[in-house]
C-alpha cells in the first residue's frame, strides 16, 4: 500500500457519513446519505437500511452508485473530501455485520439490512497538505468484485 493510499483509506476509516447516488427507473440521479463504516482490507463502505427504502429498491435494479464522504468536522477553509464511484452488494459475510455494528452499536436496535458498496475509484481532495491536493485510488480491474 502507497503512502497516498494509506492516507486515503485512514481520512474514509476516520469518517461516518456518506451520500450516495443511484439512478431511478427514468435514468435521473437519486441520492441517499447514510452512516457506514470502511472495511479498509477490502475497500468497501457497509451501511445499514430497510428493504423497502426507495434506495434499496433502486440498488436492487442498478448496483452502480457514485458518492461522497465529507469530514465529520467541517473546515471551510481547507478544503477535504472524497468522491468515489462502486458498485452496490448485497451478500455479505458476518463480518460485515460485525464490522458495523462495531462502529454503530445502536443500529442493532433499527431493522434493516446490511450492504456494501465496492470501491471502485476514489479520489481525495486535501487541501491540508497542498491547496487543492488530489490522491487516486483504483481497484484492479481484475478482482471486479469482492
Amino acid at each position: 500500500m502507497s503512502d497516498n493510499d494509506t492516507i486515503v483509506f485512514e481520512f474514509l476509516a476516520k469518517q461516518t457519513c456518506a451520500s450516495i447516488c443511484t439512478v431511478d427507473e427514468r435514468g435521473f440521479p437519486y441520492c441517499f446519505s447514510c452512516f457506514y463504516a470502511f472495511d479498509i482490507n477490502n475497500v468497501l463502505l457497509y451501511f445499514k437500511s430497510s428493504p423497502d427504502s426507495r434506495h434499496s429498491q433502486l440498488l436492487l435494479k442498478n448496483s452502480l452508485v457514485a458518492g461522497t464522504v465529507l469530514p465529520n468536522k467541517l473546515n471551510k477553509i481547507r478544503v477535504k473530501g472524497i468522491q468515489f464511484e462502486g458498485r452496490a452488494l448485497t451478500d455479505l459475510s458476518s463480518d460485515a455485520r460485525h464490522l458495523y455494528y462495531r462502529k454503530f452499536p445502536f443500529a442493532k436496535m433499527v431493522a434493516g439490512d446490511i450492504w456494501a458498496i465496492q470501491l471502485d475509484k476514489i479520489k481525495l481532495t486535501d487541501s491540508s497538505l497542498v491547496f487543492g491536493k488530489k490522491m487516486n485510488w483504483k481497484r484492479i480491474m481484475e478482482n471486479k468484485s469482492i
